[in-house]
């Protein structure tokens, strides 16, 4: 995906766009973990919402800095990207993409 001169982008756009950012723990990118739980777009900025495997996890900071990273190479200078760590509902196995569950071998 290359950058945009118009905002909004879909919700798919910024789903595949955050396929680049991969959990380093478990080694799957976070769309597929299923810790991405909700994506909006505006013509100013891109919210997403997103979790992590546990609430104890070490490398959030990380992950948030690699999915804010990976928006503002897409979207057009000066746009705003707010990503907001959430807990509820707790993320669970279930919330995987069959690929990522194949890829882990469940």
């Amino acid at each position: 995906m290359h950058a945009t001169d118009t905002l909004p982008l879909t919700s798919e756009q910024i789903r595949h766009t955050l396929r680049c950012v991969v959990d380093p723990e478990v080694g799957v990118n976070i769309v597929d973990l299923g810790l991405v739980y909700q994506v909006e777009s505006t013509l100013a900025e891109v919210k997403v919402s997103l979790t992590m495997t546990s609430p104890a996890c070490p490398l959030s900071d990380l992950v948030i800095a690699e999915a804010e990273s990976a928006l503002h190479a897409v979207l057009p200078e000066g746009a705003a990207v707010s990503i907001t760590l959430v807990w509820s509902p707790p993320w669970d196995p279930s919330m995987m993409s069959d690929k990522a569950r194949e890829n882990l071998g469940w």
